[in-house]
C-alpha cells in the first residue's frame, strides 16, 4: 500500500488516490446531503397536511478511550437528532454516510486504519443507530525534519549573538514515537512559528509543512520548513497623542534601547508599564514595520529594473546591508485629568463599605489620589501624591492618612504621614517606606494610651507565576524588615520582621494545590508605645478562616490586641469541574502571641466555591473554627500580593 499524506490548513498533507477521496471533507459532504434532504422533505411536507411527527432515534457509539466523546460531539447523526423535519429516508442517508465520517474523525486522533460498522436497529419502540469502531493501531511519529532557513546575523552585525536554533528544535513537541494527532500537529506548527516571530524575526513564516502517513508501518514523517526573514532591531522612540504631560513620563518607562533585538514581550511589558501609570485611557506600543516594507519594495523595483535592462548580474544592485532599525511607536490617549467615583461593598472582614474617590492626574506635576472609606469596623481618609517614574526607574510617592478601627474591642485612631519609594518590576518589586505615626488606642475596660513612632521599612516581593490574575503554578514571596531605631519622635524603639508566601501547584488536569504561610516577630524593650499596626494578629479571609477578622491575638481584658509573634499556615485543594467553576477544601491554622511558647495554633477548616470573574477569582468559603466551635462565612476577591 502506498503512503498517505494529510492536508491541513497551511500544510501539504498527501494521500494515495483512494485514501485521498476518503479523506476529503466527508463531514461537509454529509452535512450538505442532510441539509438537501431536509430541504426536500420540507417542500414535500409543505404540500402535505397534516405534517407527520418527526422521527425520533437514539445514537449509541461503541469506541475505546476518548473516541466515543469525539464522535458523539461531531457525527451528523448526533447533530441532526431531534430535527423536526427528520424522517426515515434522511436517517438512512445519514447511516450510509456515517462510516466515512467516522474514519475521518478518528484520523484526527491518530487512527488511520479503523474498522467501522454502522447499523440501524428498528426492533424497539424507538430506532437506535449503533456505531461500532475498532480504531486499529494508532499512527505514531517516525521521522521529524525541521528545516530552519536564515537565522544569520545581518551584516555588519555578524558578531552578534547567534540565534539558538538547536533550542528551537528541542522545543518541538511531537517527538519520535508519540501518537500523531491532527490538533497537536497544527498546534506544534503554530507554537514553532510563534516562538520565532516573538523575538528577533517578526517576519518569519512557514514556507512548507507536510505530514506523510505510511499505513503499512503506521508511521508519519513530518517536514516543517521555516524561513526566519530578516533579523530586526528596535530603533528610536516616537511618541504620539500627548497633550498635557511631558514626554519624560513615557521615556522614563522605556527600557528598550536602540539596537536591541526585536521582542514582542518587551513591547508588551512597556505597554503594561504605561497602562499602570493611570495617565492614559488607551496605550498602544508597536514597532513600525512600514520601514521594512518600503525598503523591500524599493529593492525589488531596482532588481526588476536591472533585470529588464539586461544588466549583467555583477552590475545589478548589491544585496542591501542590515535592515533599518524599527522605530518604536507609542500611541496614547490621555485620561481626563479629574475623576470622581463612588462605590458600595461588603467584606466579611470589616463589614459594609461605602467609598468616595477623587483623583487628579496633574497636581504640581504629580498624580493626586484621595479616598474616604467608611466601613462597619474601619473608617479611613487618605491622600497621596505620586511622582512620575524617574530615569532610573524609581516610583516615589508621599501622602497622609487617618484611620480609625474598632476590632475585637480594641479601638485605634492612627494619623500617618509617609514617603515611599518603589522600584523593580512585576517579578521582583522592592520598596522603602518612611513614616511618622501618631496613635490613640483604647482597649475596652482599660485606660486610653497615646504613642508616636518614626519607623523605616524595607520590603521585597518576588513573583514567579504563570498568571498574575489566575495563578495555577509558581510562588509569591514577600519579606519585610524595619523598625524605629532612633529616639526621635518615637516613644518605644523596636525592630520588626515579617514574611509571607503562597505556592501554587497543579494536581492532575483539573486539580490545584495552594499552600500559604505567614510569620512575624517584633523586638522591643516594652510593647507599650509600639503602634498597634506593627503588632501581629491573625484570623479572617486571608489568614485563619473560621475566625473573625484579627480575632486571634493576645487577650487583654475583654479585648484582643496584637502580639509580638505570629505564625499561620494554610493548605487548600481546588477542583475545577468547569473552566470557570471550582470547589475547594481547606485547612488553616495559626495564632498570635507575646511569646513563641504561647503560639498555640488555632485551626479552621471547611469547604468553598471559586469562580473566575473578569477581575479575578471570587472566593466564598464556609469555615468551622475549632477553637470557637462555630461556623463562619468568608468572602474575598483575588488573592493578597
Amino acid at each position: 500500500m502506498g503512503q498517505l499524506t494529510l492536508a491541513a490548513a497551511g500544510s501539504a498533507i498527501l494521500l494515495c488516490p483512494a485514501a485521498h477521496a476518503r479523506a476529503q471533507s466527508s463531514e461537509t459532504r454529509t452535512e450538505t446531503r442532510a441539509q438537501d434532504a431536509v430541504a426536500e422533505s420540507a417542500a414535500t411536507e409543505a404540500e402535505a397536511a397534516p405534517a407527520p411527527a418527526p422521527l425520533q432515534y437514539e445514537v449509541k457509539v461503541n469506541a475505546p478511550g476518548d473516541l466515543d466523546e469525539l464522535l458523539e460531539k461531531n457525527l451528523d447523526l448526533e447533530r441532526f437528532r431531534g430535527n423536526p423535519r427528520m424522517d426515515r429516508e434522511q436517517l438512512q442517508r445519514l447511516v450510509r454516510d456515517a462510516p466515512e465520517q467516522v474514519k475521518n474523525l478518528v484520523a484526527t486522533a491518530g487512527y488511520y486504519t479503523p474498522v467501522v460498522t454502522v447499523r440501524l436497529d428498528t426492533s424497539g419502540a424507538r430506532s437506535v443507530v449503533i456505531v461500532d469502531v475498532d480504531p486499529g493501531q494508532a499512527v505514531s511519529v517516525g521521522k521529524v525534519e525541521l528545516e530552519l532557513r536564515g537565522f544569520d546575523a545581518t551584516p555588519p552585525l555578524a558578531a552578534s549573538e547567534p540565534y539558538d536554533t538547536q533550542a528551537l528544535k528541542r522545543s518541538w513537541p511531537l517527538k519520535t514515537g508519540s501518537v500523531f494527532r491532527q490538533a497537536e500537529w497544527e498546534s506544534a506548527k503554530r507554537a514553532l512559528l510563534r516562538d520565532v516571530v516573538q523575538t528577533r524575526y517578526p517576519r518569519a513564516q512557514l514556507v512548507d509543512t507536510q505530514a506523510v502517513v505510511d499505513p503499512e508501518t503506521h508511521k508519519v514523517s513530518l517536514l516543517v520548513v521555516l524561513d526566519s526573514g530578516p533579523e530586526l532591531r528596535f530603533g528610536e522612540l516616537r511618541i504620539e497623542g500627548l497633550k498635557r504631560y511631558p514626554e519624560s513620563i513615557i521615556r522614563n518607562l522605556d527600557k528598550i534601547r536602540p539596537g536591541e533585538y526585536y521582542s514582542e514581550s518587551a513591547l508588551q511589558s512597556f505597554q503594561a508599564r504605561l497602562q499602570d501609570t493611570g495617565y492614559f485611557a488607551s496605550v498602544e506600543v508597536s514597532a513600525d514595520m512600514s520601514s521594512i516594507l518600503s525598503e523591500q519594495i524599493e529593492a525589488g523595483q531596482e532588481t526588476q529594473a536591472a533585470e529588464a535592462s539586461g544588466a549583467a548580474p555583477e552590475a545589478r544592485p548589491a544585496r542591501r546591508g542590515p535592515a533599518p532599525l524599527l522605530p518604536l511607536v507609542v500611541r496614547v490617549t490621555e485620561n481626563k485629568q479629574q475623576n470622581v467615583s463612588a462605590g458600595l461593598g461588603f467584606s466579611t472582614n470589616t463589614g459594609n463599605r461605602a467609598q468616595l474617590n477623587y483623583d487628579n492626574l496633574n497636581v504640581w506635576g504629580t498624580r493626586f489620589k484621595s479616598a474616604i472609606t467608611m466601613e462597619t469596623k474601619k473608617q479611613a481618609a487618605r491622600a497621596n501624591f505620586y511622582f512620575p517614574t524617574t530615569e532610573r526607574g524609581y516610583n516615589d510617592s508621599a501622602g497622609a492618612s487617618f484611620e480609625r478601627s474598632d476590632i475585637s474591642n480594641e479601638i485605634t485612631a492612627v494619623t500617618t504621614i509617609s514617603a515611599k519609594r518603589n522600584w523593580g518590576g512585576t517579578n521582583l518589586e522592592r520598596s522603602l517606606t518612611f513614616e511618622f505615626l501618631s496613635e490613640d488606642k483604647t482597649v475596652v475596660g482599660l485606660e486610653q494610651t497615646r504613642s508616636k513612632s518614626l519607623p523605616l521599612t524595607y520590603a521585597i516581593t518576588k513573583r514567579n507565576l504563570d498568571s498574575l490574575l489566575f495563578p495555577t503554578r509558581g510562588y509569591v514571596i514577600n519579606a519585610q524588615v524595619g523598625g524605629a531605631l532612633l529616639p526621635v519622635l518615637t516613644d518605644e524603639r523596636f525592630v520588626r520582621v515579617a514574611g509571607k508566601a503562597v505556592y501554587y501547584r497543579p494536581l492532575g488536569e483539573k486539580g490545584e494545590l495552594i499552600l500559604r504561610g505567614e510569620m512575624g516577630a517584633l523586638g522591643s524593650k516594652e510593647k507599650r508605645g509600639v503602634p498597634a499596626v506593627y503588632l501581629f494578629r491573625a484570623g479572617g479571609d486571608q489568614s485563619v478562616r473560621g475566625y473573625a477578622y484579627q480575632e486571634l491575638g493576645v487577650k487583654e481584658g475583654d479585648a484582643t490586641i496584637g502580639g509580638r509573634y505570629m505564625a499561620t499556615a494554610s493548605a487548600e485543594y481546588q477542583y475545577w469541574f468547569k473552566p470557570k467553576w471550582a470547589i475547594a477544601a481547606f485547612y488553616d491554622a495559626g495564632n498570635a502571641a507575646d511569646t513563641v511558647k504561647a503560639l498555640t495554633p488555632k485551626s479552621g477548616y471547611g469547604l468553598g466555591g471559586r469562580y473566575k470573574s473578569p477581575v479575578g477569582p471570587i472566593n466564598v468559603d464556609v469555615a468551622y473554627g475549632h477553637a470557637v466551635q462555630a461556623y463562619r462565612l468568608h468572602f474575598s476577591l483575588g488573592f493578597t500580593f
